[in-house]
């Protein structure tokens, strides 16, 4: 089976990376399409986005306020034409290459959904940040206690669908709480045939840009606990 791949890319105040990631993914011949979706960005990414020469297989959608990455994923995946969706952060700390070996799964039609893990071993990782790791894997452990599951990274951005799944899933979160919605939602629904592939990462620090802190943490475990209840 082959299969078009959409990347979907929110942005959110990432002017010294944006052209280098979009760079990045646009040298992946299996990309049909780009889709970045600029989150109201104020440091000069929306500029420099409006005025770049890009690539034909690059769509730009501008949010006229701040709404966060649910937000900007949600207008994303409501545009995607090609077979399967995976979402790109906006960042460096993830290699685009990566999908390459995670569509694979997809295309040889074990599976539906792969999780890109940055925790399974096997690819480089920057060692740094204990307790993002840690949050990081109590999450992770809650999410396989909650929906009976053997997922080694639930908060990673690589996550990838087939389109008929992306389709079948609302969103209601708006900011960061996004993941464990996709990820609840996901393995609540047990016809959906869930893998795992080792990824790099290059993570980055708080001075270097890193938005995620301790609060995030606290409405993850808030997301993945409603969604046991609601759909």
């Amino acid at each position: 089976m082959s299969a078009t791949l959409s990347v979907v890319m929110p942005v959110y105040n990432e002017k010294e990376t944006i052209l280098k990631i979009i760079d990045k993914v646009l040298k992946l011949d299996i990309v049909k399409e780009l889709i970045v979706v600029d989150d109201y960005s104020t440091d000069g990414t929306r500029e420099l986005l409006k005025s770049a020469k890009l690539d034909a297989r690059v769509r730009l959608l501008f949010h006229g306020r701040n709404m966060g990455k649910g937000a900007a994923l949600r207008t994303g995946f409501k545009n995607i034409t090609g077979d399967v969706a995976v979402i790109q952060d906006a960042d460096l700390e993830y290699d685009p290459h990566e999908f390459i070996e995670m569509l694979k799964p997809i295309t040889e039609g074990v599976a539906d959904v792969v999780y890109g893990s940055r925790l399974s071993g096997g690819k480089p990782m920057r060692v740094h940040l204990f307790w993002y790791r840690a949050g990081n894997r109590f999450l992770t452990f809650l999410t396989n206690l909650f929906y009976n599951s053997t997922l080694s990274d639930m908060e990673t951005c690589y996550k990838m669908f087939k389109k008929s799944v992306i389709d079948g899933i609302s969103i209601r979160s708006n900011d960061f709480s996004v993941e464990p919605e996709l990820t609840a939602k996901i393995l609540k629904n047990k016809r959906l045939r869930v893998y795992e592939v080792p990824i790099s990462y290059y993570g980055r620090s708080k001075a270097e840009g890193k938005k995620i802190n301790w609060r995030h943490g606290v409405g993850a475990l808030w997301t993945l606990l409603k969604y046991l209840f609601i759909n």
